[in-house]
């Protein structure tokens, strides 16, 4: 099993900064992926930014050129800086992990508990 606990979140004026950060513990070792979703109220999960254990990455579209994914594979833990935010970046962010054992073809997802992000001045 694997346990995520993020770190990081909080109540930031428009056009600020946050870094948030995502370690990963347990018997379960260098995810695959590890990423970043966020739900806003009344809408659906939705992901954020995700990067691959060889360093692929990916983002949603409105927030390319502002957040930034890293990952510490020797520290199980990734992380998102955060410019430029915008009030329609407020949402509950989750991080994500995903395994997949070698010599299988199934994914396996593991979520942290989220943490609060609000732009507002």
């Amino acid at each position: 099993q694997m346990q995520l606990v993020e770190s990081g979140g909080g109540l930031v004026q428009p056009g600020g900064s946050l870094n948030l950060s995502c370690a990963a513990s347990g018997n379960i070792f260098n995810p695959n992926v590890m990423g970043w979703y966020r739900r806003a109220p009344g809408d659906q999960r939705e992901l954020v930014a995700a990067m691959a254990r060889g360093g692929t990455t990916d983002y949603a579209d409105s927030v390319k050129g502002r957040f930034t994914i890293s990952r510490d594979n020797a520290k199980n833990t990734v992380y998102l800086q955060m410019n430029s935010l915008k009030p329609e970046d407020t949402a509950v962010y989750y991080c994500n992990a995903k395994v997949i054992p070698s010599g299988t073809l199934t994914s396996y997802d593991y979520w942290g508990q989220g943490t609060q992000i609000t732009v507002s001045s």
